[in-house]
């Protein structure tokens, strides 16, 4: 298909989702358009060819729409634009109250400050990079402005992990900052001198080297990783640790209140922790099979067999690793468990209420990729078939709204007891009940409605041109023609699934 084509089509399905704008809620004329009821007579939801073309309102006020797979807006409840996506995660643009940036596949990077922003009021930044090749950073001040060009030449504050990164035909010459200490090296990782804070040092790696702080710390090693040696603390007789390694013959780190001893490295040996906690474990061929027991912690391991520790609360247990795996804690106030099949083709969390057992527990379950499952335990619910992308990404909203409708086939919406929605093919035919409104509506695409509520009952073919109606207490039906249908079924739960652990 040329280019003139495609141009073609998206705005043939743009106005299809646009015309949804003039209709009335509880349309069906699937596949060109299909429009969903909202509350308090907000903006219908609408989706066009399929689940091609959409436009969701959200519960901010906020509109999504787009051409799935590959568009994606969204505009706050002023109408202004907050972000665009295209083909996802190739292109993502970004506007803030401050600012605003893009993103080319989190590889080429640029971030705008047009005005003041919440840390610096004064700021205004101009950042951009193609990573690991350039990086700049303008501010309009020589002394917080930067370009680099990796490997050939640049000096970048606060990145991969450093205060500072210096280079110069890396990896010929390289200078890393970090806590007051300078590390220049030329070439990396060879040669090596350290410096700065009272600290000394000169590494030919792998041969030999030596750093250290007079008081504090020295540190050796010769034909690196074979013999090594470290000990800290030493201006305080009570915290002094020393740390040791002939391998593959033998290593130790002591440290008050812990000893750690292998033997044959690093197949067996022991752990000996007296404080803050009381904890003994052996290793036989580690770190396969494990034996530990302590206060706040206990680790059964005959791996990949079976498996079961505790720590601090946290208990795991795995069975012919990495087949099932099982988990048990508390976080936020919650008893939390996990259950997984070879991580991803069974997948199911539960939270439950520590101080209210009665009530009903929050859910997420995967099946990949048949199907996902969400309750949130106060009434709301939703199912999907097929999803394949849920179980991955279950906070990724750009793609729960480009990728994942591609392959509901079947979805369930439940927004309270007694209101609940199913769709099939991509609303091709639906059925909604609502309790609470005492109404519901059957749809086959335009072919075929039935719609019910407290005013009456009707039956339509072909969009409603052509139609039968019942009010209450009549016997007989009386015909109708090009009227649509009026009912208003309960509004569809948002697609919020639950927060993961």
């Amino acid at each position: 298909m040329n280019l003139p084509s495609l141009r073609q089509l998206a705005a043939g399905i743009v106005a299809c989702v646009a015309m949804g704008g003039v209709m009335r809620a509880q349309d069906n004329f699937w596949p060109v358009l299909v429009t969903r009821p909202a509350p308090a007579g907000d903006s219908a939801a609408r989706q066009a060819v399929g689940p091609l073309g959409f436009f969701s309102p959200r519960p901010d006020g906020g509109v999504d729409a787009g051409l799935r797979p590959l568009w994606l807006a969204r505009r706050d409840a002023a109408g202004d634009l907050e972000a665009w996506h295209f083909a996802y995660p190739l292109l993502s643009y970004r506007r803030r109250s401050y600012g605003e940036s893009w993103s080319f596949f989190n590889l080429i990077n640029r971030d705008v400050v047009t005005h003041a922003n919440r840390a610096d009021p004064e700021a205004q930044t101009d950042t951009f990079a193609i990573w690991p090749v350039y990086f700049s950073r303008q501010t309009g001040s020589p002394e917080s402005s930067y370009r680099a060009l990796f490997p050939i030449a640049g000096s970048l504050p606060a990145k991969f992990g450093f205060d500072r990164f210096t280079w110069g035909l890396f990896p010929l010459y390289g200078r890393f900052e970090k806590n007051g200490v300078t590390t220049t090296t030329a070439p990396w990782p060879f040669l090596k001198v350290l410096d700065g804070e009272g600290n000394r040092g000169v590494e030919l790696w792998p041969l030999a080297g030596h750093r250290a702080k007079a008081g504090v710390y020295r540190e050796q090693f010769l034909l690196w990783p074979f013999l090594q040696r470290r000990d800290d603390h030493l201006d305080d007789p009570t915290r002094t640790s020393h740390q040791a390694h002939f391998l593959p013959f033998y290593a130790v780190d002591r440290r008050p209140g812990y000893v750690s001893e292998t033997f044959g490295w690093p197949f067996f040996g022991y752990v000996d922790r007296t404080a803050p906690y009381r904890y003994h474990a052996t290793h036989y061929f580690w770190p396969l099979w494990v034996q530990g027991r302590g206060d706040q912690r206990h680790v059964n391991r005959w791996a990949p067999f079976y498996t079961h520790s505790n720590m601090r609360g946290y208990d795991k247990t795995w069975v012919a690793w990495p087949l099932w795996r099982q988990a048990d804690w508390r976080a936020d106030g919650l008893d939390q468990s996990r259950r997984q099949l070879l991580y991803v083709l069974y997948h199911h969390t539960e939270q439950r209420s520590p101080t209210n057992p009665d009530l009903a527990p929050a859910r997420k379950l995967h099946v990949w990729p048949l199907l996902s499952y969400w309750d949130n335990g106060a009434g709301r619910r939703q199912a999907q078939a097929l999803s394949p992308f849920e179980v991955f990404m279950p906070n990724n909203d750009v793609v729960r709204q480009l990728w994942s409708p591609l392959f509901a086939i079947y979805r369930f919406e439940q927004s309270r007891p007694g209101d609940v929605r199913h769709s099939l093919l991509w609303d091709g035919i639906t059925y909604e009940r609502s309790k609470s409104r005492e109404s519901g509506a059957f749809h086959l695409g335009p072919l075929l409605s039935v719609t019910t509520n407290e005013n009456a009952q009707r039956i339509s073919l072909l969009g409603g041109l052509l139609g039968i109606k019942r009010t209450p207490g009549e016997h007989t039906w009386r015909l109708e023609l090009g009227r649509k249908s009026s009912s208003r079924p309960a509004a569809p739960a948002p697609d919020a699934p639950l927060p993961s652990p």
